[in-house]
């Protein structure tokens, strides 16, 4: 038996006590920095296997779980988080069981394939960038190669090679004006509805005047409470994308003034803050997205077919910017709904779904075999060498 069939027979045969483990997440989602329930159920597996797992510094809801002494550092990328009120739309149940899965089986050959596995448990990818901190805390420090999967819906090419995602900043922008009598004395207000509706319109126009794969958007969180008191607090949360690091900042900086504009015109003040942290994008590894198409291939899957996956964010751009990173693309069969919707939140929890994840995690227990051998390794750390230059 080949280290291939061995790995995949292993992925097989872990698949119930995962499967049990992402169906756990998927029924019980928690959001950004909620995740104990998810923490405890991914430790207590990891641990039950022979893995060391220790909390992430600084981040009660992060943690990293390590297994093999070999000199060659894989890190196997796990999120758990779920969407406020939609739940797992965006399939962490499936990216968290898949990265278990391919770790686990990997962990059985480090010795063979000279590697220490780690699975990092990462929260808050939704919202907040929690892979953010854990590099600043050195848990990638000297990873050799990271990876994990991301479930999409059906037609989306499965090559990840030249593919990206989006740099983007979130931000909660907040007027302040004056309170009055609507009635009796309007003229006394200062009115931070008005500076939102200003804020809304800039915005809307600023949209024809920007290339067409740039995004932002904008949430009305709080506008006023009665109809009778001229509002003097107003409050909105924006996002700002873009396709590179120089685009993002340019466009962000437009959706300021567009913002800076209503409390001009209204004589409100403005605070904008950020929210979490702003992810970069996302530079796939060729070396590691050619061994992950051949292992799609073996799997009788066509990595071609598709359209590239249009936009999206993904705090793992900022490990791609440091580590070589593959963040490839899983298709669900059949599931058309939108990312971020119920639909897909529904599709994620399919009997189906999780054949697609056992599939996927042993194309990644295949791809990080494949970038062990001495070859692959010496380009891979003269890839990191280059990206931290």
């Amino acid at each position: 038996m080949t280290v291939r069939d061995d790995l995949r027979a292993r992925v097989e045969a872990l698949r119930p006590t995962v499967e049990a483990v992402a169906r756990a997440i998927h029924a019980d989602p928690e959001t950004a920095d909620e995740e104990q329930h998810a923490v405890a159920r991914l430790s207590e597996l990891f641990a039950t296997h022979g893995f060391v797992v220790d909390p992430a510094p600084g981040d009660p809801t992060a943690f990293v779980a390590s297994a093999g002494s070999g000199g060659t550092k894989v890190a196997v990328c796990l999120e758990y988080d779920a969407l406020p009120e939609i739940g797992h739309a965006c399939g962490h149940n499936l990216i968290s069981g898949a990265g278990a899965l391919a770790a686990l089986a990997l962990a059985d050959h480090a010795r063979d394939l000279g590697i220490t596995v780690l699975a990092v448990g990462c929260p808050a990818e939704e919202r907040g960038g929690g892979k953010i901190p854990l590099l600043a805390e050195g848990v990638f420090a000297d990873v050799d190669l990271a990876i994990m999967i991301h479930t999409v819906p059906d037609g989306i090419r499965l090559d990840p090679r030249g593919t990206s995602s989006q740099a983007i900043g979130q931000f909660v922008a907040t007027y302040t004006g004056r309170a009055a009598h609507a009635a009796a004395a309007p003229h006394l207000g200062r009115n931070t509805t008005d500076a939102v509706v200003i804020a809304e319109v800039a915005l809307a126009l600023l949209r024809q005047q920007v290339p067409s794969d740039h995004r932002l958007s904008a949430n009305v969180v709080r506008s006023g409470a009665v109809p009778n008191v001229i509002p003097d607090h107003a409050t909105i949360e924006f996002e700002c994308r873009a396709w590179t690091t120089e685009e993002y900042e340019a466009l962000r900086s437009r959706v300021f003034r567009c913002l800076e504009a209503g409390a001009l015109a209204t004589d409100c003040e403005l605070v904008i803050e950020p929210v979490g942290r702003p992810y970069q994008p996302l530079r796939q590894n060729d070396l590691l997205g050619g061994l992950w198409c051949e292992a799609l291939v073996e799997l009788g899957l066509d990595p071609a077919v598709g359209v590239p996956l249009a936009g999206g964010s993904t705090d793992m751009g900022n490990v791609s910017q440091l580590v070589p990173s593959l963040h490839p693309w899983v298709r669900l069969p059949e599931v058309t709904g939108s990312l971020h919707s119920v639909d897909f939140a529904a599709a994620a929890g399919a009997d189906e779904a999780y054949d697609v994840m056992t599939q996927a995690a042993i194309a990644m227990a295949w791809t990080v075999a494949a970038a062990t051998g001495p070859q692959a390794v010496a380009l891979l750390r003269s890839r990191r060498r280059e990206l931290r230059a």
